[in-house]
């Protein structure tokens, strides 16, 4: 059994029981035999049927999920609500892909070994999918990886996070509630780290889908079975870099936003901003000014923007990060702790180029701010360190802001937006450390397909 607590206070949630081998076993060979029984496949109009049912059952219970999002995974409630909204719309996303999704002609009779033949490709489900999330978006990222899955046809096992797996065990019986049949979307507890790893290695998996730490993922990926394909989604340290040009009075929300969302449990959050020197004391000024005001506390309370961090050794490690930084020389704004899980939010100004904070993901409600006289300077900075996810820049001029765009090491970069900027069409994909392959739900079902090419001799 594990027991599920609040983030906040880790008052008792639920209990739930875990898989073992035997149930893993089964899971996997439910899932193998409905991908197998071809005559057993949904239709594509069942298929979007089964997505617009669920969509609707999610939005009845809109209210209800957001305070679950709230209490398992510490999200503010109003932010909560958000990601619940974001959830609806991509399940409808990926029932919309089914009108679009089709394959292509392959020229014939361009030689006369190609003459009188007619060729085209099918999209075809991959496989068995295995779906392991992250507890920072505990119903979304669910949607992210299941959607598509139904949506191509795809068995899929799901595994959420160990903190926050209530999200994805109502969504799973709402999916059963929309009309899927049993045995396609499934849920996985298991009750070892070893038999995560056998889920994720297993013959029968086609594809993983994995989001969390680079740690975990690669190591996930480098057990995985010959032929098995994979989607890894790991963080980033996401630099923001604030031109000369840029107008102070529209840019610190956006930044503020982006860099304490969620107390900076995001993996393209705003930790690094490289800010020009003749910017910099106002700059610092307005930054602290509005983080000093973010209300932190109790992410049930419909005024809280700032709630906890999702355990008490997270708050530990990034206590010890801060004060690893400021011991080097970094000035300290803010900070400071209000709970066993919940930190106030803190500003770093020039911590140490090689601290911690400046080199490694966060995950925490601190960004950094460090100066800059060049624009090559503060694009060489950003781009020095091997993650490699999402940038941003806040310039008023366009030469600038095309000019960084080319040249920023991201695989998207925001002009006068924050780097967590993300919708859920969008390609979504870390570079290098960051990850491999690509996500975003219509990218994702992408990766769940399989070409087939037909060749019809006349």
């Amino acid at each position: 059994m594990i027991e599920v607590v609040q983030a906040y206070d880790s008052a008792r949630i639920a209990e739930l029981p875990t898989d073992d081998a035997a149930a893993l076993e089964k899971k996997l060979t439910i899932a193998q035999a409905r991908f197998q029984d071809r005559s057993g496949w949904l239709a594509p109009y069942k298929r979007i049927a089964v997505l617009h049912k669920l969509a609707l059952l999610v939005e009845q219970q809109r209210e209800a999920f957001g305070m679950l999002i709230a209490r398992e995974g510490g999200k503010p409630y109003s932010d909560a609500l958000v990601e619940t909204d974001r959830a609806i719309d991509g399940i409808r996303n990926a029932a919309d892909l089914l009108r679009t999704r089709a394959g292509v002609e392959i020229p014939m009779g361009l030689t006369p070994a190609s003459e009188n033949r007619r060729a085209w490709t099918i999209q075809e489900p991959i496989g068995v999918v295995a779906a392991i999330s992250a507890f920072n978006h505990p119903l979304n990222l669910i949607v992210h990886q299941v959607a598509p899955a139904i949506a191509t046809g795809c068995p899929v096992i799901v595994k959420p996070a160990m903190a926050t797996p209530l999200c994805c065990q109502e969504l799973v019986k709402l999916v059963l509630e929309a009309g899927m049949p049993e045995g396609w979307v499934q849920t996985l507890i298991p009750e070892s780290r070893p038999l995560s790893e056998a889920f994720a290695a297993d013959p029968r998996i086609a594809f993983l889908s994995f989001i969390g730490s680079a740690e975990v993922g690669w190591r996930l990926r480098s057990m995985l079975a010959p032929g098995t394909r994979c989607a890894l989604e790991h963080g980033g340290v996401a630099p923001v870099i604030v031109d000369g040009s840029a107008d102070l009075d529209a840019i610190i929300e956006p930044i503020v936003k982006g860099g304490y969302y969620h107390a900076g449990q995001v993996c393209v959050s705003v930790q690094r901003i490289y800010v020009h020197a003749a910017l910099k004391q106002d700059f610092v000024e307005r930054m602290s000014e509005r983080v000093a005001r973010l209300r932190t506390g109790d992410p049930r309370l419909p005024e809280t923007e700032v709630g906890p961090l999702i355990k008490p050794a997270e708050a530990d490690r990034v206590e010890g990060w801060i004060e690893e930084a400021a011991s080097g020389g970094a000035r300290r704004i803010g900070g400071g702790r209000i709970s066993d899980t919940t930190l106030r939010p803190a500003i770093l100004v020039d911590p140490p180029r090689d601290a911690k904070v400046s080199t490694k993901e966060i995950f925490g409600p601190v960004t950094c701010i460090y100066s800059f006289e060049h624009l090559d300077d503060a694009i060489g900075a950003a781009n020095a360190l091997p993650v490699a996810f999402q940038a941003s820049i806040f310039t008023r001029d366009l030469t600038v802001a095309l000019d960084a765009a080319e040249r920023l090491d991201a695989s998207a970069v925001m002009v006068n937006d924050h780097s967590a900027f993300r919708t859920d069409w969008m390609p979504f994909a870390g570079r290098r450390v960051s990850g491999y392959g690509v996500g975003g739900i219509p990218f994702t079902a992408r990766e769940m397909t399989a070409e087939k090419m037909i060749v019809f001799r006349r």
